[in-house]
């Protein structure tokens, strides 16, 4: 079992991030912005400017773990997509599921907008995992 390439895991990472960033930014900066800015507005608040650049580092910060994840189980379940996709599933489950029930039960957004950022979510996280995966080669 040889050492994780942390080059390898950012540039793939990277890749991965530029993903999850464009899905993000068309699914909630395009399609649901009007109901992101109603929901916002229900709560009695509003976006501050300096939140994009919070999800973008984000978007990048998740990319990244995600090929780590990958890194990390690629020489138990071997090199390649299939891999990819095991350890971009069980990403999202830590990183979208489970906190976005914690938001669904305390209702502080419609439910419908936590539905579909989490499904979305599985998908940018399962082609950003095997697109960064694809870009990771183990050190000599």
């Amino acid at each position: 079992m040889g050492k994780i390439n942390w080059g390898r895991v950012i540039l793939g990472g990277l890749v991965a991030g530029v993903i999850l960033n464009i899905f993000e930014s068309v699914l909630n900066g395009v399609v649901l912005t009007k109901d992101w800015q109603a929901a916002m507005s229900a709560l009695g608040r509003t976006m501050a400017p300096s939140a994009i650049a919070v999800f973008v580092i984000w978007g990048f910060l998740a990319g990244i773990a995600a090929i780590w994840l990958y890194a990390a189980a690629r020489p138990r379940f071997g090199a390649g997509a299939k891999t990819a996709v095991i350890t971009g599933f069980a990403f999202w489950i830590f990183c979208y599921v489970l906190p976005n029930m914690g938001q669904w039960a305390l209702h502080l957004f419609p439910h419908r907008l936590i539905a579909i950022g989490t499904v979305v979510g599985l998908i940018e996280v399962l082609i950003g995992s095997v697109a960064g995966a694809a870009l990771y080669k183990e050190q000599p």
